[in-house]
């Protein structure tokens, strides 16, 4: 079963439990990945799936520390009820070793020696852990092997 399958799945479940807030939140992920369907004109994939959960989590994980910053826990709190909810879709993340490590053999691969060489890593990187990993950790952890 594809993701977006077990989104609809998990959507007709939550309506008939009468769970408003997955409701809400797995209705809006679904109105995301038709825009993404209508703009690819083609077949949509479960990358495309977890590219649209990935972006959906990050501006959740901004929005919970901008309301929390501006007092507003109430407005925090329901982000971070849509942020657990998306998380669930997502794989699970690595760790800052785990991460570390892939950057190492993605370095040795392709030979960068410097930070000019960054954006290569990057990329190399950034594709082979699709959105299992935050990308500023990522990218915190190439400046530092490439010596910034």
């Amino acid at each position: 079963m594809g993701l977006e399958q077990k989104i609809f799945d998990d959507l007709k479940t939550a309506m008939k439990a009468g769970e408003k807030d997955r409701v809400n939140t797995l209705r809006m992920i679904r109105s995301q990945i038709k825009n993404v369907a209508i703009a690819k004109s083609d077949e949509i994939t479960d990358d495309d799936v977890l590219s649209v959960l990935n972006k959906e989590a990050k501006k959740r994980k901004e929005s919970v520390s901008m309301y929390q910053d501006g007092g507003r826990e109430d407005l925090a709190q329901i982000e971070s009820t849509e942020l657990k909810i998306i998380s669930a879709y997502l794989p699970e993340e690595l760790s800052a070793a785990e991460i570390a490590e892939l950057v190492d053999g993605v370095i040795n691969k392709t030979g960068a020696k410097s930070i000019a060489d960054m954006g290569r890593v990057m990329g190399q990187i950034m594709s082979t852990l699709q959105g299992r990993a935050d990308g500023k950790l990522v990218q915190q952890i190439v400046r530092e092997r490439l010596g910034s």
